[in-house]
């Protein structure tokens, strides 16, 4: 029970107290907005190139839209504690840090799920793209590993906070990358090995494809390899972010630079 209150209530408040779009208005135009106006864009310069058709971009988009609030989100919830100065406090908690730091992805996972469910259905409405009803809970499943699998990818970036200084760098390369490297907006095939082969250990490269076969009306059948392969993404990344989590904790509590900005 303690565990679970930990997980539940704790994730919780340091959501609240962590999470910086701090308005309404910055959270509909940032995260709202923003990924439906990115997801007409590329849609129409899909169209003008003759690259791929609507399914092939509002699916893609509406995976990645996820991305952006989970996995700055998860960046947030160690590297913020360091800025404000308040990580001496979690690290002197008698309570697991792991389960701490781990359990504060899913309000960001959460997030991340209903910016994609809006981008997914607004997108549709737009551009005339029919879901079968039958494959919705699927895919409703689908886009939550997605947001779990970049929270835990953010995290693991947001580790790297106790190590170095401006973790923020990392962590909007790593946007572009998915952006670039996952096969929403370039098919796959069209990218070189060595780009395909970065993008396989990418979060949302798997749910990307599970999505697609889901929306095309292929079933779980055919959907369901790409589902456990991002969810095997999504739990080495949170096996990754308790291991560095451990050992940046460890070396900056020798070297004393836990709040060294």
């Amino acid at each position: 029970m303690a565990l679970f209150r930990l997980i539940g209530t704790g994730g919780v408040i340091a959501y609240r107290a962590l999470f910086n779009w701090t308005t309404p208005a910055m959270f509909i135009g940032s995260l709202l907005v923003g990924p439906i106006f990115q997801l007409l864009f590329f849609a129409y310069l899909g169209r003008q190139l003759g690259v791929a058709d609507d399914r092939f971009y509002v699916v893609g988009n509406a995976v990645l839209a996820a991305s952006l609030s989970c996995v700055f989100g998860g960046t947030m919830a160690v590297a913020n504690e360091r800025r404000f100065g308040t990580l001496g406090h979690v690290l002197l908690s008698p309570r697991s840090r792991t389960a701490v730091f781990l359990s504060r992805v899913l309000p960001y996972a959460g997030n991340g799920l209903l910016i994609a469910v809006s981008t997914l259905t607004v997108g549709a409405l737009l551009l005339g793209l029919r879901v079968p009803p039958e494959a919705l809970p699927a895919l409703l499943a689908t886009l939550a590993v997605a947001a779990l699998s970049c929270g835990f990818f953010g995290l693991t970036l947001g580790a790297l906070g106790l190590r170095f200084r401006d973790v923020w760098v990392v962590s909007n390369v790593s946007v572009a990358l998915l952006l670039l490297l996952t096969g929403v907006n370039v098919p796959a095939a069209g990218l070189p090995g060595w780009m395909r082969a970065v993008g396989e250990g990418l979060p949302i490269t798997h749910a990307v494809r599970a999505a697609r076969h889901l929306a095309a009306g292929d079933g779980f059948a055919a959907a369901g390899p790409a589902l456990a392969a991002e969810a095997g993404v999504g739990l080495g990344y949170a096996v990754l972010a308790a291991v560095l989590l451990k050992a940046f904790e460890a070396e900056s509590r020798r070297r004393a630079s836990l709040d060294t900005l």
